[in-house]
């Protein structure tokens, strides 16, 4: 296998190769969780994937079906409704200890959270959708120190990490939060760490594959010792790879066709064909890569031509249409704007819009 053949195996991985029959849901449940801070983006994540429509991406997080909150890396993500409580459990203990690791000088320790907590529960109680100003209002926290107040993200995050909060119903364009418990059932049997562990590796690896060890310790949030050791669990559930020194793992289920087809793709700002993994070579050239994200973790929309990043692209929405402005890496580019129009079709047909290319 080549890094070629990797760029492209990841796009049948990631369900970009073409178009999935898959629900919202489904594509969310394959992938395991997709990194949603830019929600805008990130629905055009889903919707990149499946033949949904925004509106219907819409239905499908406000109905429950797929949650928005924090996990894995402390960041935004959407995870599915069957794997929100398993995923809590193996990620959401080393996410809080981030947290408290910043708090816990200022007084804010497990018992000070589990008293906010116990508060935002009875706001909450009856379906009662609310969102974070109005949560941080009523709560009323008080300064520990002139210099210190704690975050209003770190209270809902926390209380994300706890099980206890994840998004509510959209309320025109605010967000709000939901108890958890009231969204989704919980389930009757829990997971141990090791056996989350391995079911999380799975997932990524078989969703995301080919990827390294490094990338995979990148995507979770855990050390690489752990991940190593919940690699050599499951290799035998898994194939590999070694291209200059480095093993790659993926699904059981290769399946390259040789004849790959041709494509282009507008692919949303923080998508996981890019930011689930540590290095991302394979799919940008080092030269490029300061133009499609920055070291701070910003990262742009792109054009992914054949699995490689060709440039970079942004939307604005107009009122009968969304007009499209493209930017090349290489000059040499430009000629491919014909191409593009077939690659915005999709986008298209899911903003239910005209699209115009510039």
């Amino acid at each position: 296998m080549t890094h070629r053949e990797i760029s492209h195996q990841r796009l049948l991985s990631q369900k970009l190769l073409e178009t999935s029959s898959s629900s919202p849901q489904e594509i969310v449940h394959h992938l395991g969780a997709m990194q949603a801070q830019d929600y805008s983006m990130a629905k055009w994540a889903i919707g990149s994937r499946c033949d949904a429509t925004e509106k219907e991406i819409e239905e499908t997080i406000n109905s429950g079906e797929i949650i928005r909150t924090h996990i894995l890396r402390p960041t935004w993500h959407f995870v599915s409704a069957d794997d929100i409580y398993w995923m809590l459990d193996v990620s959401g203990p080393q996410v809080k200890r981030i947290i408290l690791a910043e708090t816990k000088k200022y007084g804010y320790d497990e018992k000070e959270f589990d008293k906010i907590n116990s508060r935002i529960e009875k706001m909450l109680a009856g379906n009662n959708h609310l969102t974070r100003d109005e949560i941080i209002q009523e709560l009323n926290v008080k300064k520990v120190t002139s210099e210190y107040f704690l975050s209003p993200v770190l209270i809902m995050m926390y209380a994300e990490l706890d099980g206890l909060v994840c998004s509510g119903k959209t309320r025109g364009k605010q967000m709000t939060y939901a108890l958890l418990e009231e969204r989704v059932s919980k389930p009757k049997s829990k997971l141990t760490k090791e056996e989350g562990l391995t079911k999380l590796a799975l997932k990524y690896f078989e969703s995301h594959g080919p990827a390294t060890l490094h990338d995979f310790s990148w995507w979770s949030g855990f050390p690489t010792t752990i991940c190593k050791q919940t690699i050599n669990a499951i290799e035998l559930q898994l194939n590999s790879v070694e291209i200059d020194g480095q093993k790659y793992w993926f699904g059981k289920d290769y399946s390259l066709k040789n004849n790959f087809r041709e494509s282009v793709r507008f692919i949303p700002a923080f998508d996981e064909i890019l930011i689930s993994y540590k290095t991302r070579e394979v799919s940008i050239l080092l030269e490029h890569q300061s133009m499609a994200f920055t070291n701070n973790g910003i990262f742009k929309p792109v054009i992914l031509e054949n699995g490689k990043v060709i440039g970079t692209w942004k939307r604005t929405l107009k009122k009968d249409h969304a007009k499209i402005e493209t930017q090349f890496f290489n000059e040499t580019e430009s000629h491919k704007k014909a191409i593009l129009f077939e690659g915005i079709k999709a986008f298209e047909n899911y903003l239910e819009t005209k699209i115009l290319i510039e």
